[in-house]
């Protein structure tokens, strides 16, 4: 029985919270995880570092496949995870059904959170978002980054912020939030999230047994329960 070393992004943490006890009870294989935001795994990956598999966005997944850090036959499209945003639980949810609405929305709010624009792919999609919105210089005043593994949630739930903005998978579950909605399309973010396995990695047969499994369609349910919704294989 092997030692799985898994480096992740936070948005898969809900469901690899479900999956994970169920892989190991069926393999024997004990997995560990190492949650960060996906610059700074992208850092430690080009500085050598390896673990025995990643879960990233794929565009990141194709760049490390390109330059040989990942494994090109060894790696699988998981889901698709968009942007939401939450506001305090009991509080009262502003209408984000269309364009105009979401920009009162945000405008109207006294105060807002959302991952860092360098340090994940939905904190620099937002960052770009309010200056094609031409809502930059507005919102600057009272906009406070707080990636969600640095508990993003909380600044909403304790009222820090009136309003938070991340991908669903790492809200959907969070106790004292509600999410509102997803931002609408014009604005959105449709992040693929996958799994890869290093070139590195010399007995890679766990680890591409873990991919597989959370690739598995019969898994999708918790995909889907965990804020994501279907990626085709890849």
């Amino acid at each position: 029985m092997a030692d799985i070393h898994v480096m992740t992004g936070g948005a898969p943490k809900e469901v690899l919270s479900v999956l994970t006890p169920l892989f190991e009870q069926q393999t024997g294989h004990t997995v560990h995880f190492s949650y960060i935001v996906i610059t700074a795994m992208q850092q430690k990956l080009a500085a050598g570092e390896q673990p025995d598999m990643v879960l990233m966005p794929v565009p990141a997944i194709d760049a490390r496949v390109k330059d040989g850090i990942l494994r090109g036959d060894a790696r699988a499209a998981l889901g698709t995870v968009r942007v939401a945003l939450i506001v305090r639980a009991g509080a009262a949810a502003p209408d984000i059904s269309t364009m105009d609405d979401f920009r009162q929305a945000v405008l109207a709010a006294k105060s807002v959170v959302h991952p860092d624009p360098a340090a994940t792919p939905s904190g620099a999609h937002l960052g770009k978002m309010w200056e094609s919105l031409g809502m930059a210089d507005a919102i600057k005043p009272k906009l406070t980054f707080r990636n969600a593994l640095d508990g993003g949630a909380e600044f909403v739930r304790s009222g820090a912020a009136e309003i938070g903005l991340y991908p669903l998978s790492e809200v959907i579950h969070e106790q004292g939030v509600t999410v509102v909605g997803l931002i609408p399309p014009e604005v959105q973010l449709n992040t693929v999230y996958g799994a890869a396995v290093l070139t590195a990695n010399a007995a890679p047969e766990p680890a591409i047994a873990f991919v597989q499994f959370l690739a598995d369609p019969a898994n999708a349910a918790h995909w889907r329960d965990g804020g994501f919704e279907p990626a085709a294989s890849r």
